[in-house]
């Protein structure tokens, strides 16, 4: 069995606790009617708690939630929530003792990963603490490999995080030996003559008129665009439904992998076109290319983003190894040039672009204007040699007709 779940916490000895997605509502319907059934302050006078009692808890975010004594010492008691899985030690008037929803079963799973020895046979405080801050509330996959003993002991799972195997990835970090670690090579040390590549985005017919955005201007006629799904979900061309399932889930595993950056290697091989991952501007790491070496003392390296086509000089400490798995979904961002329209041959304006001198910088920012942050819908006019489109505004008028407006451009039968 396969199904998503939510990490509620990992106990103090590497069980993984997970509520499924499909009990989410179920839960919400029980706390709301916990937290009508309970209001105010815990139990005030005196009471004989017992190791294992059903309890409601008040915890620190002020909502009541169900659980039970784990033990009894002193005026401060040891419970363990048990829709959630962690403990922690309570003062006795934040408690309530109940006999109310100990019918219903707990809606978080305890489990172990499955053929997975921890180093030294048990999961180093270290170790812990990395589950914890790596999976804490955060949505993965489960397979369930084998069920437990006896009631509620732990259930035996494989468990995947953007695409990785949790596992391997932490017999990778060495706090683990697993037995089946067919996906340690996903984590992206890539050796010897292996050339790793992106795949393609596949493109609409040409005629056919779909959705896009542009991620970046080269000059007014050569730009980088990428492809969405519309709005009328009955209308969606099975290219714009793969487009849109694709980028989802690469922001997923990008998330994922943003988490476990320091974890990767730095890259060492500089070959030109080599995947990595690259650190832009705003601290955050996305898919890359190697262009070329723009400076030998110290290395700086020029990438493109191969989802947006941006550029940057990075220096190596920003690139890294990129994980297998980022490999399989196509690059986001098309280059394309504009059909319809040519540099003015009386554009007096003195500045130009320096790597395109036949256009104004004055022509780039008014075509940035006309494109930036808007909802455009472009058609395929040619594939070959280069992918030539026609690129329309929202009010549907070509995006060009502005530049020619204002004498920055001709057109171009």
């Amino acid at each position: 069995k396969i199904f998503q779940a939510v990490v509620s916490c990992i106990g103090g000895d590497g069980t993984i606790y997970i509520i499924p997605k499909s009990f989410e509502t179920a839960l919400n319907k029980l706390m709301a009617e916990i937290q009508n059934t309970f209001k105010g302050l815990g139990l005030l006078i005196p009471y004989c708690w017992k190791k294992g009692e059903a309890c409601v808890v008040r915890g620190s975010d002020t909502l009541w939630y169900r659980a039970k004594i784990v033990e009894v010492s002193g005026s401060t008691l040891q419970v363990q929530y048990i829709d959630r899985g962690y403990i922690e030690s309570i003062p006795q008037c934040h408690l309530y003792p109940t006999t109310f929803y100990t019918g219903i079963p707990p809606f978080c799973i305890p489990c172990q990963l499955y053929k997975t020895l921890p180093i030294g046979n048990f999961w180093q405080q270290d170790a812990v603490d990395y589950l914890q801050e790596l999976l804490k509330n955060e949505e993965v996959e489960i397979h369930v490999e084998e069920l437990p003993d006896y009631p509620w002991g732990k259930l035996s799972i494989s468990l995947y995080f953007g695409g990785m195997s949790l596992s391997s990835f932490m017999a990778y970090q060495k706090y683990c030996v697993a037995e089946d670690c067919q996906d340690i090579q996903k984590l992206g040390v890539f050796e010897g003559d292996l050339s790793p590549s992106y795949l393609l985005q596949p493109l609409p017919l040409p005629g056919e008129t779909f959705p896009v955005t542009v991620t970046h201007l080269v000059s007014p006629k050569e730009a980088y665009i990428c492809l969405h799904s519309s709005g009328n979900v009955a209308k969606r061309s099975a290219t714009e439904r793969a487009a849109s399932h694709d980028s989802e889930s690469l922001n997923k595993a990008l998330k994922w992998c943003n988490k476990i950056v320091k974890t990767l290697p730095h890259l060492t091989n500089f070959k030109k076109e080599l995947p990595c991952l690259a650190e832009y501007v705003d601290g955050i790491w996305y898919r890359a290319k190697l262009l070329s070496i723009t400076q030998v003392v110290p290395v700086q390296i020029l990438v493109q983003f191969v989802d947006y086509g941006t550029y940057l000089v990075a220096p190596t400490s920003r690139l890294r190894h990129i994980p297998c798995h980022l490999l399989k979904y196509p690059v986001q961002a098309v280059r394309v040039l504009l059909a319809g329209f040519k540099p003015a041959s009386d554009d007096k304006n003195v500045e130009r672009i320096p790597y395109s001198p036949e256009w104004s910088l004055k022509a780039l920012w008014t075509m940035v204007d006309c494109v930036e942050g808007k909802r455009l819908s472009a058609s395929i006019l040619t594939l070959s040699p280069e992918v030539t489109i026609s690129l329309y505004g929202d009010d549907k008028n070509l995006v060009h007709l502005k530049l020619i407006e204002m004498g920055l451009a001709e057109l171009d039968e």
